[in-house]
C-alpha cells in the first residue's frame, strides 16, 4: 500500500513515477543514512533534505535503475558501490509523484562527485536516530485552502520533513517489524 503526503494524492492514478535511493551507509561499527540538501534555486523544493533520485525516463528497466542512475548523476555514487537490499511501499506526493523508496546499503569508503547545479551538499545521519521515535514529529499545515499533516524528523540544522521524512517513516515500520 502507498503512502501520501495527504490522503486525496492517493485519489488520482495519474501520478509522475519516480525512484529515490536510500543508501544505508556502514562505517565501522555504525550505520548511517546518507541525504543531500538541495540547491537553493532549484524550482522544486529548493533547499531541502531529500534522497537522491528522480523521474523514471523512458531508458530505466526498474525503479531500482532510476533510483541508480539519479544517484550516479546527483551525487557520484557509482552503482558497483551500492548492494540492493529491497524497496519500500510507494510514496505518493502531493506534486504528482509516485515515488518507489530503493534501500541499498553502501560500504565506506566510497568517493563522490556532487552535481553542484542539484545538490548543494551530502550528510549522513545515523540510522539510530530515525529509529527513535522521540524523533518522529507529526505536524499539521494549511495549504491551498485544506490542512495538510507531514513528518519532520530534525537533526541538528537539517529540517527533515515531508516525503523524505514520511520515507523514512516506512523505514523504521519496516524495521520495527523484525
Amino acid at each position: 500500500m502507498a503512502a501520501a503526503d495527504w490522503p486525496e494524492a492517493l485519489e488520482s492514478d495519474d501520478h509522475t513515477p519516480a525512484a529515490v535511493l536510500v543508501p544505508i551507509v556502514s562505517r565501522g561499527d555504525s550505520t548511517f543514512v546518507l541525504l543531500t540538501r538541495r540547491t537553493d534555486h532549484l524550482h522544486h523544493h529548493p533547499g531541502q533534505i531529500s534522497f537522491p533520485g528522480g523521474r523514471m525516463e523512458r531508458a530505466d528497466r526498474s525503479a531500482a535503475d532510476t533510483a541508480l542512475r539519479e544517484t550516479e548523476e546527483e551525487i557520484g555514487l557509482d552503482r558497483t558501490h551500492v548492494e540492493l537490499l529491497g524497496v519500500l511501499p510507494d510514496y505518493i506526493t502531493g506534486t504528482g509523484f509516485r515515488v518507489t523508496p530503493v534501500v541499498g546499503h553502501v560500504q565506506a569508503p566510497f568517493q563522490l562527485t556532487l552535481d553542484s547545479f542539484e545538490v548543494a551538499e551530502v550528510f549522513e545521519v545515523p540510522l539510530a536516530h530515525f529509529l527513535d521515535p522521540a524523533n518522529h514529529q507529526r505536524h499539521s499545515r494549511e495549504f491551498e485552502g485544506r490542512l495538510r499533516h507531514f513528518y519532520a524528523m530534525p537533526y541538528g540544522d537539517y529540517y527533515i520533513w515531508g516525503a523524505t521524512a514520511g520515507m523514512l517513516m516506512s523505514l523504521y515500520q519496516v524495521l520495527s517489524e523484525d
